[in-house]
């Protein structure tokens, strides 16, 4: 089992009433509610921590790219991966992802990404999501029914671009490029492991097993909904012929631990109401635009992931509704371990900072989930070879000192 720490960088300071006055968290949220002086504190805050979840015990740090909202802080992750790279020596750097169908060309994912890799040496892995409707649709102004396949289209581009030996030209009907030739090279070879986030679309599971990619189910609303997408996904495997690998998968959620139940209560029963109806505050109309979602996922019957949310729960229904693993270290562990064999993941994030979650709680959160839960499970799927996950160089540049480091 590998547990990553996954990152949201919401911004905390949203008005009380900003439910009220304001339709949408995301898209056409006012700019005038962003304080950048506070940003500058926020954005260090956030990779703090996730620099102190390496040292808590967390095998990888996830970031991802979102646009327009304040749900999510992140418009360029690899800025913030730039950032990990440099001040973090062991854990893998999970960019989940770029949204590869919104660059023109795609190149620069390619160039960005290697450049990622080498910095780390080795410790990279890329995630390449189709985009949510918010971002891809209405913040970067794509045709949802065009938009899987310049992402496909891209994705060939990258993948050929890190593992073709010399120049060579890409015709393709959105990118067209003479000389495609990225310099630096990445470290892995012959590339870096790929992820694939999505919620649910059987385009995207189609797409994981075509190409031997980790597929990772993003939701915010809990393994109860997480049984029954995984389930479809390990079915549908089956039924074309793949092994059952539970590390071909990963799971998103939302952990809260305390020294007692009552206590996790306490501490972040009002950071996940901030969370769950401020920064999941997103108009109707943006979720899940025409032509966004093909048909057969229509006919599935999976709803995107952020339009699936409560309305005034209290903490109990989070809980109780499996949106967020709370309790003491036995609690979250007993539970996580049911969670994570009966879906079959191989590869847990973890939100252990949401919504305005003070830094103090959130590190408590890190350092007792590192120390009391993440060695019950890292034991749980030794039985089977994690051929997602990367392959850093032994002798690696440690910040600061001008030597190598050895694992």
């Amino acid at each position: 089992m590998k547990v990553n720490c996954f990152h949201l960088m919401s911004y905390p300071h949203l008005p009380r009433d900003f439910t009220e006055k304001h339709r949408s968290v995301w898209v056409d949220i006012p700019s005038d509610l962003y304080d950048p002086v506070k940003g500058h504190l926020v954005y260090n805050d956030y990779l703090d921590q996730l620099e102190y979840a390496e040292a808590a015990g967390f095998d990888g740090l996830c970031v991802n790219e979102h646009h327009a909202n304040a749900y999510g802080m992140m418009p360029s992750p690899n800025l913030m991966a730039a950032a990990l790279a440099r001040r973090t020596s062991k854990a893998a750097i999970v960019v989940l992802g770029n949204s590869i169908a919104l660059y023109n060309p795609p190149i620069r994912v390619a160039e960005e990404l290697a450049m990622l890799d080498v910095i780390s040496g080795g410790r990279l892995i890329a995630g390449f999501p189709l985009g949510t409707s918010m971002d891809a649709t209405f913040a970067y102004g794509q045709t949802p029914v065009t938009l899987r396949e310049k992402y496909l289209e891209a994705h060939d581009l990258i993948t050929q671009a890190w593992s073709r030996r010399e120049p060579f030209i890409f015709n393709g009907k959105y990118t067209q490029l003479r000389y495609v030739n990225v310099w630096p090279r990445p470290l892995q070879k012959p590339r870096p492991p790929i992820w694939i986030p999505g919620g649910g679309s059987l385009e995207t599971w189609d797409f994981c097993w075509d190409h031997d990619y980790c597929y990772c189910y993003f939701s915010f609303f809990g393994y109860k909904r997480g049984f029954e997408v995984m389930k479809g996904f390990w079915d549908a495997a089956a039924r074309r012929n793949v092994d059952a690998n539970p590390y071909r998968a990963g799971y998103l959620q939302l952990v809260a631990v305390a020294n007692s139940d009552e206590e996790a209560e306490r501490l972040y029963a009002p950071h996940a109401d901030y969370f769950y109806n401020r920064c999941l505050h997103v108009f109707e109309g943006f979720f899940d635009s025409p032509g966004y979602r093909t048909l057969p996922s229509l006919r599935q019957g999976f709803k995107p992931s952020s339009s699936a949310g409560p309305s005034k729960a209290t903490w109990k229904d989070y809980v109780s509704q499996g949106y967020i693993i709370a309790g003491s270290p036995k609690t979250v562990r007993e539970q996580l371990e049911e969670v994570l064999r009966t879906m079959r993941v191989g590869h847990l994030m973890t939100l252990c900072h949401f919504g305005d979650l003070p830094s103090d709680i959130a590190r408590y959160n890190m350092e007792l989930f590192g120390r009391e839960v993440i060695p019950h499970l890292s034991g749980m799927w030794d039985d089977y070879e994690d051929r997602w996950w990367p392959k850093p160089i032994v002798n690696r540049y440690a910040s600061g000192e001008g030597r190598g480091i050895n694992d």
